[in-house]
């Protein structure tokens, strides 16, 4: 079932192995809008140093959010689904300075789950010794930023369920 008021656009966040790539298209299907994989925004620069097991530096993100708000400012009043850690208010103030509509949806879960999900997955470039360098830098969505919390526990049908029902209580955008 598709919502019928304006979308908005989303930014799936959270560290590396919540499922923000998994739960994002997921989420845009179910919402009716299209989905953009946030690691395609890096530069091939940025995915060398992660393959390598050294953390980004704000420096090195700096581009690659730009890139993203560019995205997300392009789907203001038609709405989009695009994954990014965003794991610093910094970084998501970014995001909303080039896409000011833009809410997320912080997915969240408990370090030893997550750890397990990223052990298991194939093909990713982002290696768990970098898991403890991503809540290090993680600043959980502050009361002033329009955005919810989900939890990650369950099957990613589950956790998208929980995603649309928590952006329905959210205030529509206003384009």
């Amino acid at each position: 079932m598709q919502l019928t008021q304006t979308p908005h656009v989303v930014v799936v966040m959270g560290v590396a192995g919540t499922g923000k790539t998994t739960i994002g298209p997921l989420l845009a299907a179910r919402l009716g809008v299209p989905y953009a994989e946030g690691d395609d925004f890096h530069p091939q620069a940025n995915i060398a140093k992660m393959s390598a097991g050294t953390p980004l530096t704000d420096d090195d993100r700096w581009p690659w959010l730009d890139a993203i708000g560019r995205w997300a400012h392009e789907r203001a009043g038609l709405g989009g689904v695009v994954s990014s850690s965003a794991l610093k208010r910094g970084y998501r103030d970014r995001l909303r300075a080039a896409a000011p509509g833009v809410v997320f949806v912080h997915l969240t879960g408990d370090r030893a789950l997550i750890e397990d999900r990223m052990s298991h997955r194939q093909g990713h470039f982002m290696p768990t010794a970098l898991l403890d360098s991503q809540f290090a830098t993680l600043q959980p969505l502050q009361a002033d930023e329009a955005g919810v919390a989900v939890d990650v526990s369950g099957d990613p049908g589950e956790i998208t369920e929980r995603a649309v029902a928590a952006l329905r209580d959210l205030p529509q955008p206003s384009n």
